[in-house]
């Protein structure tokens, strides 16, 4: 007699049904607790080899599944709009404990596979990797609220350097968030500061030349702020605030190194040219174990870049990329395959090629098929690597092929 839970997950707490000889034998409601738990698993010991399904709920899934892992049983769980489309003819009216009888009928019904249970380090990872992406997010935003700032207090500042990013220009814009705080000082004092205003070792010389750009334009400069003004301590703040959490995405990335060790998934992707050490843990976060992928097609469903196509009578739409799953994984390969037509020049690989032979026969347009072309081809060449345990063998392709 094949038994099926059916685990409708929300906030708190989940609806659970009993499913057996196509029939309801028993239901309950359980909170997300280890209360909860002990009955789930006092429920799952009176069934011989019961069968589990639950929606992913996003983070509040996250503690049945671990519960589900950590007791070393099987499970399933399928994705919300997978979950609606196989309840579809039992779902007339919808609530949590009919939502748990559906799950379990659609169980009964379609025969899911078990998902696939991957080592704790890859969820260790992803959570890593996510939290890298929010301050990833948390910069553009400071840099943004920075940039309307300075132009009140001192606009002029943003071209001292060639770029508005790094150590060494939030912490002249700390020291000199108004035009006036520059003027008060001579060329010798401002090139001391620009001296101590970075980690990395700085030329005298250079540091002069800064230090001369920003008495310049500082003379140039007239701002709508007052140095007395409350604005212009604001953006030293800003300035400060910006620096913080890029500090804690290479805080970040080292955690996700170290966490990553003993993987040789990271081993393999550093051998691709143009993927370093960064990249290499944020596509293994996202991708996950990428053995539990049937195929190369299945990764690029995950990640989103699967083609759509319509046609109707007459009418053929031009095929476009789904754009659901995992946009994260998507930003990701997108920057590598960048990284890899950038690496292009020294060790040229068939994605490079490839993509420049594309690029060099179609209109601008195109751009983006022809990424989403080479992107799929790098979840090819990433599965066969890890699958076969291979190092890339950079040798194995030449511009004359």
């Amino acid at each position: 007699m094949e038994c099926i839970f059916g685990i409708d997950v929300s906030k708190d707490s989940a609806e659970v049904a009993i499913l057996a000889n196509d029939r309801v034998v028993h239901s309950f409601k359980m909170a997300l607790n280890k209360l909860g738990f002990a009955e789930l698993e006092e429920q799952l010991q009176s069934f011989s080899e019961p069968v589990v399904i639950f929606e992913a709920t996003g983070v509040y899934s996250r503690r049945v599944a671990a519960f589900f892992q950590r007791e070393g049983l099987a499970y399933t769980q399928i994705n919300p709009l997978q979950a609606k489309r196989a309840m579809e003819d039992f779902r007339s009216r919808k609530n949590d404990a009919l939502d748990a009888e559906g799950l379990a009928r659609a169980m009964a019904r379609f025969h899911f596979a078990s998902t696939y249970q991957e080592k704790p380090v890859y969820g260790e990872l992803r959570d890593l990797e996510r939290t890298y992406q929010q301050h990833n997010e948390d910069i553009v935003r400071a840099k943004n609220r920075l940039h309307r700032s300075l132009q009140m207090t001192f606009p002029e500042i943003e071209h001292v350097l060639s770029s508005t990013d790094g150590v060494l220009y939030w912490h002249l814009v700390q020291r000199f968030p108004h035009p006036n705080l520059v003027l008060e000082c001579e060329l010798d004092a401002i090139t001391q500061i620009v001296q101590a205003s970075t980690p990395k070792n700085i030329g005298l010389r250079r540091a002069q030349r800064i230090a001369g750009k920003l008495l310049d334009l500082a003379e140039l400069s007239a701002p709508a702020a007052l140095a007395t003004d409350y604005i212009v301590k604001m953006t030293a703040t800003q300035a400060h605030e910006v620096e913080r959490p890029d500090h804690l995405k290479t805080e970040t990335i080292r955690e996700m190194a170290a966490a990553a060790k003993g993987l040789s998934e990271v081993r393999i992707l550093m051998t691709i040219p143009g993927i370093g050490e960064k990249t290499a843990l944020c596509l293994l976060a996202e991708l996950g174990d990428v053995r539990r992928f049937h195929s190369a097609n299945a990764i690029n469903a995950y990640v989103g870049i699967d083609l759509i196509e319509y046609q109707s009578g007459n009418y053929t739409a031009e095929q476009h990329i789904r754009k659901r799953r995992n946009a994260y994984a998507r930003k990701i390969m997108c920057r590598a395959i960048i990284n890899i037509v950038s690496a292009a020049k020294y060790t040229p690989t068939r994605i490079s090629a490839a993509y420049k032979r594309k690029k060099q026969s179609s209109q601008s347009k195109r751009t983006k098929q022809i990424a989403v072309a080479a992107m799929s081809q790098l979840n090819r060449l990433i599965r066969h690597l890890i699958l076969n345990d291979e190092l890339y063998d950079k040798t194995a392709f030449s511009p004359e092929q």
